[in-house]
């Protein structure tokens, strides 16, 4: 099996502290985190960073570790020696401290590589070290989150409540990724069920709450924008709101239609690829509320003839 280089791996030196190797965990795993990494490994790398911290930051696991020596070198073939026996239980709890709240949890139920086996025990099992603390984690808990357009925009952090069985409430810090999606699930490790292996984790699916302007659809928006007759005819300039703040001078081509569509291109939500703000054109009409406008409307009906259901063949 390949051996790991875990000081490598987190970039640190053999003698680092505690302190300088949580550090160097927290800067890796934010670059590499899968939910927010646009790296085409990051979910490997990220596995490989939570199993090389979860030996590190443990003064018997890294110990031991040690014991290997510095000769080592990563990807280099590696079998335990002979009559190892790090003294490793491999059903106690092992639980990663740093969770983004937003991903694939704190650690819990990654998968070590055998290499961590063959020092540690387990059979590659992760979260709980092995098969029979896997067998007996709690159950994923699933609930719903319902969020503002702009957190999704620009990211943000909520605060959820949530009844257990029992009745009792608790109170739980939700990380929203910029440029989340509906339906998209955001995993919180060790806020479900627990069991003797640990307890499981909580599966928020995200969802939209409705906006006064923007209709969401994946990561695109849609916005109906109201033009006047005379707009929708002649062609205009008209001021068009962004979903990010701001406003940006759209034209509306002459002779457009109600319905017709418009596309402002990578104004929608963010993301890999960025969403689109797609416009619909309503034509509104001023309403007849005096005589002088009912006048207007008249000499419009008398100067330019025009039967709208003409295609109706009536």
């Amino acid at each position: 099996m390949e051996y790991k280089d875990y000081y490598k791996i987190l970039g640190v030196e053999r003698s680092a502290k505690a302190d300088d190797i949580r550090k160097a965990y927290r800067r890796l795993a934010k670059k590499y985190h899968p939910d927010v990494s646009k790296e085409p490994d990051a979910e490997a790398r990220f596995k490989e960073l939570g199993e090389a911290y979860e030996v590190l930051k443990d003064d018997g696991k890294r110990a031991t570790y040690d014991q290997l020596g510095s000769n080592w070198k990563q990807g280099e073939e590696f079998r335990p020696p002979p009559g190892w026996n790090p003294n490793f239980d491999p059903n106690a709890n092992m639980n990663f401290d740093f969770d983004f709240g937003t991903g694939r949890g704190n650690g819990r139920g990654a998968d070590f590589s055998d290499f961590f086996s063959s020092l540690f025990g387990g059979g590659g099992f992760g979260g709980a070290g092995g098969p029979r603390a896997r067998s007996s984690r709690g159950q994923d808990q699933q609930a719903q989150i319902h969020i503002d357009l702009e957190d999704a925009l620009n990211g943000a952090r909520r605060t959820i409540t949530l009844r257990n069985p029992n009745g009792t409430e608790r109170s739980l810090t939700v990380n929203i990724p910029k440029g989340v999606k509906a339906g998209q699930k955001v995993r919180l490790g060790g806020q479900g069920t627990p069991g003797p292996g640990g307890a499981g984790d909580l599966l928020l699916e995200i969802r939209f709450n409705p906006h006064r302007l923007y209709r969401v659809e994946e990561r695109d928006l849609y916005l109906e924008l109201p033009i006047a007759p005379w707009e929708a005819a002649l062609g205009a300039s008209v001021k068009v709101p962004l979903p990010a703040g701001g406003v940006v001078e759209m034209k509306i081509p002459p002779n457009s239609r109600s319905g017709r569509k418009l596309r402002l291109k990578g104004k929608g939500i963010p993301g890999s690829p960025t969403g689109n703000l797609y416009l619909t054109l309503q034509i509104s009409t001023p309403p007849a509320h005096d005589e002088h406008i009912r006048d207007l409307y008249r000499k419009m009906e008398q100067d330019m003839p025009f039967n709208p259901r003409a295609g109706l063949g009536v």
